[in-house]
This record gives structure tokens, C-alpha cells and sequence, in this order.
């Protein structure tokens, strides 16, 4: 069983940065295809970021230029820049990974709040 364990979120003003961290257990990380999602309050899930086990990269299109995926297979960890945040990017951020197995795994997500 794959473990996710997101950390980085916090209240920040619009324009400021941060970085999500995902730590993953398990000797295979650098196998795993992952990824970053957010949820908003009254909002469905939507896909930030996805980052393959080649390190291909892509981003929705709407977040294109402020957020960077990356991941570092020596730690274990999976990591989401982002910047110049604005009130709209409050959610709640989750780590998913595919194994090798195909089957995916969800973090218990990380509150980001950007306040005006």
C-alpha cells in the first residue's frame, strides 16, 4: 500500500508563494506516475498538475506559468511551486500516485488559503 502524506499548506496573502510537499512511502516512488489536485469548497476535484515517472509535465491550462511540478526520487517526494497565488487557488491541495499496478492512491490533502 502506497502512503501520501501532503505538508506545506498555510494561510498566505494574494501574490505570495508556496510549496506542497507529497512524501510517499514505499520503494518504488520513482516507478509511480503522480499528481496534484485541488478541491474548492462547493467545487468538484480538478486537476493541477501531473508529473510522469520520465518527469514529463503537465499543468490545466489556467494554471500554466504560476505553478511548477517536480518530484525528487532520492526523497521520496513530489513537490508543487506555486506562485503569484490569488483568492481563487484556495482549495484543498492532494498528492495522487499510479503505481505500477495501475492503482491509485490519494494524500489526505493540505488547506491552502489566499486571502485578498
Amino acid at each position: 500500500q502506497v502512503q501520501l502524506v501532503e505538508s506545506g499548506g498555510r494561510l498566505v496573502q494574494a501574490g505570495g508563494s508556496l510549496r506542497l510537499s507529497c512524501l510517499a512511502s514505499g520503494r518504488s516512488f520513482s516507478s509511480y506516475n503522480m499528481g496534484w489536485f485541488r478541491q474548492a469548497p462547493g467545487k468538484q476535484r480538478e486537476l493541477v498538475a501531473t508529473i510522469t515517472n520520465g518527469g514529463t509535465t503537465t499543468y490545466a491550462d489556467s494554471l500554466k506559468g504560476r505553478f511548477t511540478i517536480s518530484r525528487d526520487n532520492a526523497k521520496n517526494t513530489m513537490y508543487l511551486q506555486m506562485n503569484s497565488l490569488k483568492p481563487e487557488d484556495t482549495a484543498v491541495y492532494y498528492c495522487y500516485a499510479r503505481d505500477r499496478s495501475f492503482r491509485g492512491h490519494w494524500g489526505q490533502g493540505t488547506q491552502v488559503t489566499v486571502s485578498s
